[in-house]
Formats: structure tokens, sequence, C-alpha cells
């Protein structure tokens, strides 16, 4: 069984003491992909997600800004973002997007950075990693409006319901299940999980966040992805080894990179 992580945050800011530790246990549970995430208040943790990808061919990276942190862009952090973002280790732009669940960011701000970032990955021809919450009017007439379908993307950590989902998979986006899917009371995204397309599903952790059942209460890690693979397996009527196998083609046709054993 290999399995990607498709969405993990690895940085410094999350991971004490450098992620050779959580990269050695989840490949001992049979992971064999990370993408890391590289976002947060500086330009830090996208400088520290492309590093690791250059020295681990098992990780890949992303540069973006968080909706929570829109409020703290400024064009010196986008100019190296950009740099960074043309980087051959980096294989999509995000986490990117609204959050007004809880607008640490003003929403004309959010929704200003978040089409200064849909730019980018149709400049740079690398597709977006997508954050949505509480939003989902707004974060699809974003995607419209700024023609984010050019290169589609991820809905990362899926939290919403079918008729979202629809929409999405239109646009060119896959669904990415993170933890959230193995709740009990999660009753629209199981039914997303069971019905979306096979070759446009993917699992990933959010961790440190997002702990899966039966591991709640734990900080995350890129190791518990085969809890919430195992849940989608269930919710599909498919073995779990058959999910592994699925999820892994797919993140490997969406970031364009084959991960190997």
């Amino acid at each position: 069984m290999n399995l990607v992580d498709t969405h993990c945050h690895l940085d410094s800011q999350y991971v004490e003491g450098g992620p050779d530790d959580v990269i050695a246990r989840a490949r001992a549970a049979g992971v064999i992909g990370f993408v890391a995430i590289g976002v947060g208040r500086s330009i830090e943790p996208s400088r520290e997600a492309v590093a690791l990808a250059k020295l681990r061919p098992d990780v890949r990276a992303t540069v973006g800004l968080h909706p929570h942190d829109a409020g703290g862009w400024n064009a010196e952090m986008h100019d190296e973002l950009v740099v960074l973002a043309r980087e051959p280790e980096v294989v999509m732009i995000g986490e990117v997007g609204l959050d007004h669940h809880y607008d640490h960011s003003p929403r004309v701000v959010q929704r200003d950075v978040f089409a200064r970032f849909i730019a980018l990955a149709r400049e740079v021809k690398k597709p977006l990693v997508i954050h949505t919450r509480s939003a989902p009017a707004e974060t699809l007439e974003v995607l419209r409006t700024e023609k984010a379908s050019d290169g589609g993307g991820i809905i990362h950590c899926f939290s919403e319901d079918r008729a979202f989902a629809k929409i999405a998979l239109d646009l060119g986006f896959d669904i990415s299940f993170s933890g959230i899917v193995t709740f009990k009371n999660a009753k629209a995204i199981h039914e997303v999980a069971a019905w979306a397309p096979a070759d446009r599903i993917l699992v990933e952790t959010d961790s440190p966040y997002l702990a899966p059942i039966p591991m709640r209460g734990k900080p995350c890690e890129p190791a518990y992805v085969v809890h919430t693979a195992k849940r989608v397996a269930e919710l599909r009527g498919i073995p779990l080894e058959e999910l592994a196998r699925i999820t892994t083609e797919n993140a490997e046709r969406r970031t364009g990179y084959i991960f190997t054993c």
C-alpha cells in the first residue's frame, strides 16, 4: 500500500526539530509521498517547504498565503513567492482562498490576495490548492471570475456538500479528503466521498490539524492519512489498497510528479 499525503505542514512553525522523524513514521505506515504546504505569516514557511523538497525526492512543495494571513501581503513578499513558484520542486500554488469563519484578515483583502495568487498560478501554469471555509458561494465566484479553471487544482480539506463538489469538479478541481471524513456527523462529506468520480479524489492530513478517528486529541501527522484513506475506502465499498492506488495515481497526475517508494 502506497499513499500520498497531498497536504501537510512540515516547516519549523509546526514540526520542532525538523520533519525527519515525522516522515519516517509516515513511510513506515505506507506513505510514500508528501506535499509540504508553504504558508505562514512570513515568507519563511515557503522557503522551508521548497528547501525540504530539494533535499527529499519524496517531498514536493507548494507556496502561497493562507487567507488568515492575507492582511500581511506585501509586494516584496509576493515578488519572492513568484520566484519560488517557478522552482521545479513547487508543484502547486497555495493554500490560498477565503476563510469567512474566523475572518483573521478583512474579507476584501482575502478576496484581493486570492485573485493575485490565481493569477500567479495561471502565469506559472501550476494548479491551485484552495482553502475555503464558510465562504462556498464566494469561493466559487472568485474561481469563476478569475478563470482558475485554466489550471484547476485541489479543494483541500473538503468540508462542503455535493452541490459545491459538482461545481468545483466542473471547474477542474479535485476533491481532497482530510480527517474530517472520519467524523461521525460529517454526513455531507461522507456522501461526497462515496459519490465523487474515482479519478478526482485525493487524501490528506492537513497535519498538524484535524487528526482522524481514532487519533483524535493528538497532533496530526502524515502517518495518520492511512485512517482517512481507510474511511474513504469504506464509504466507497472498495479495499483500502485499491483506494491507495487510485489516490496516489491522482496525486501524481495532479502534481505532475511521480512519487517512488
